[in-house]
């Protein structure tokens, strides 16, 4: 994309939330975006990244779960947390609440424009932008992408996919699409969603 592109939509101070579900490929969105010079704050990596580094989140997480949750050298115990997780709803609410602060607070510290967020509403994290694209493909095709990726089971897959909204329902409440099926070009939606940004449409 022209640099004349990016200076463009580095003027407009718009937030842009990418979302979409397990195996919809909308991390890859996020690199195409970020090769076109746009940063992309990654909700996923930063809470990451925060349960590793946040001495208060840390404290939370095991008196939550408890002092498993956490090895002997500080790492966070991903099995422990993914059991505690599944296990029910209940559970999967309050790590939420107490982790989606912190993130939320972090990425309006980071100054990115732009934030990808696979729970965007689920979270509420929709209230942090003004708009949310919406990458989407075909079920079977996720599933497959997931298994191929983690390594895991058709049923698990299945499991993931059942703790987030119905990809329907998500592309009801976004503003934008982009279907990321391997038979449209990434490149020419996101061109398209970026001049409707920059005119703001």
């Amino acid at each position: 994309m022209p640099t004349a592109w990016i200076i463009l939509l580095k003027k407009n101070d718009m937030k842009i939330g990418i979302t979409g579900g397990i195996g919809s490929g909308k991390s890859y969105v996020c690199s195409q975006l970020k090769l076109m010079g746009i940063d992309v704050y990654d909700c996923d990596e930063a809470a990451k990244r925060l349960l590793r580094t946040s001495y208060s989140l840390k404290k939370q997480m095991c008196s939550l779960i408890g002092n498993e949750t956490y090895d002997e050298n500080g790492i966070l115990n991903k099995k422990v947390v993914a059991d505690f997780l599944l296990a029910s709803e209940e559970n999967a609410g309050k790590i939420d609440a107490i982790v989606h602060p912190v993130v939320a607070q972090d990425y309006k510290a980071s100054g990115c424009q732009w934030m990808e967020c696979a729970i965007i509403f689920e979270s509420g994290f929709n209230m942090l932008v003004d708009k949310v694209v919406c990458v989407v493909a075909p079920e079977e095709l996720r599933v497959s992408r997931v298994m191929k990726r983690d390594g895991i089971s058709r049923e698990q897959v299945l499991q993931w996919m059942s703790k987030q909204f119905p990809q329907d329902s998500v592309l009801k409440m976004s503003d934008y699409e982009i279907i990321n099926d391997g038979t449209v070009g990434i490149d020419t939606q996101l061109k398209k969603i970026l001049l409707k940004i920059k005119n703001n449409q």
